[in-house]
């Protein structure tokens, strides 16, 4: 079998017509991408900035307490907080089933098959739905990983869920002293605000990447004493 390299060109594993438009699974050499209607999302050449945004949240957050994964991604958050002792269970919520079943199979050989591990509930649905009609619950932290920032959505709808109205749903289950964390491609000094006047203060870590501007990862803690 020929062994692929970083050299090789993209091979498409997998191509479907999701809620937001086409997805493509592709393999280039020996790394996994994911585009969404012809623009890139996310690879597994890396990872670092979506492990931090999980290990900065738990670390923040009260101990044992369940985390929700906003976006399943190619698994490096879910693998991140399985590997994590503040952590309890893991909730992950992703509304795309072929991402579901992509790291169910051919991604699986990145995160060690995360999602067969007992402590993870995995469900099927957009995160504000499902925070919008499920009983509130207390959990330790709410991680989004799920578009490449505030201002950069995979979607419109998506908009919702860093204003008024996604704020007030993330904080309503979140635990006091819990933690809400945020991936982004790039910083965003209006988002950050937005969060410090949600939660009474908000900071932002910026993650170097190889080209362009760093990632970073906003981070708003709920009042202990709302």
């Amino acid at each position: 079998m020929k062994q692929l390299t970083s050299t090789d060109g993209p091979v498409v594993l997998s191509r479907v017509s999701g809620l937001c438009g086409e997805l493509v699974l592709r393999r280039v050499g020996a790394d996994f991408e994911i585009i969404g209607n012809g623009t890139f999302l996310m690879d597994t050449r890396n990872g670092e900035s979506e492990r931090l945004l999980v290990h900065a949240a738990a670390e923040a957050m009260p101990a044992g307490s369940p985390m929700v994964i906003g976006g399943l991604g190619v698994g490096f958050s879910l693998r991140a907080a399985l590997d994590h002792p503040r952590i309890g269970e893991v909730v992950v919520v992703e509304r795309e089933s072929a991402v579901v079943e992509w790291n169910r199979g051919p991604l699986r050989e990145v995160h060690g098959d995360a999602l067969a591990d007992d402590r993870v509930v995995c469900v099927g649905a957009d995160l504000l739905d499902w925070l919008a009609e499920r009983p509130r619950r207390a959990f330790g932290a709410i991680c989004l990983d799920i578009d490449n920032g505030p201002e950069w959505t995979v979607s419109d709808g998506n908009s919702l869920l860093y204003g008024e109205t996604g704020l007030n749903l993330i904080a309503g289950n979140l635990a006091p002293g819990g933690v809400l964390a945020v991936w982004s491609a790039a910083v965003n000094p209006a988002f950050e605000a937005r969060l410090a006047a949600r939660f009474g203060g908000a900071s932002t870590i910026e993650i170097p990447v190889p080209r362009g501007e760093p990632d970073a990862v906003f981070l708003a803690t709920h009042p202990r004493n709302p």
